[in-house]
């Protein structure tokens, strides 16, 4: 099974054990450049990428992603309450998002 990609480096320790418990291999990446250079030989399972914390670096990951010639599809998008006005314009880059914590 492909990993799933996961932002930031290090990944949320408590979205690091959610995944290990649930069985889904992952892979950190700690910014755009990474999401080609890191990828596995079979390609990205998917992505889950948290923008709560940092989200303009955040948003260059999904941009990234995105914007492949194969896009990395589903891709997860973790923000904060106060971020949902900001998920208008920028609904092109994720396919779902979820309330964090």
């Amino acid at each position: 099974m492909e990993p799933l990609l996961l932002f930031p480096d290090p990944a949320p320790p408590e979205l690091a054990q959610a995944l290990d418990l649930g069985g889904y291999p992952w892979k950190p990446v700690g910014d755009e450049s990474a999401v080609d250079r890191q990828e596995p030989p079979d390609g990205w399972a998917g992505a889950i990428v948290c923008a709560d914390r940092n989200p303009e670096a955040a948003f260059a990951v999904c941009r990234a992603v995105r914007k492949r010639d194969i896009p990395v599809e589903p891709l997860l998008l973790l923000v904060s309450g106060a971020q949902l006005g900001d998920l208008e314009l920028r609904d092109d880059l994720f396919d779902d998002f979820m309330l964090a914590p």
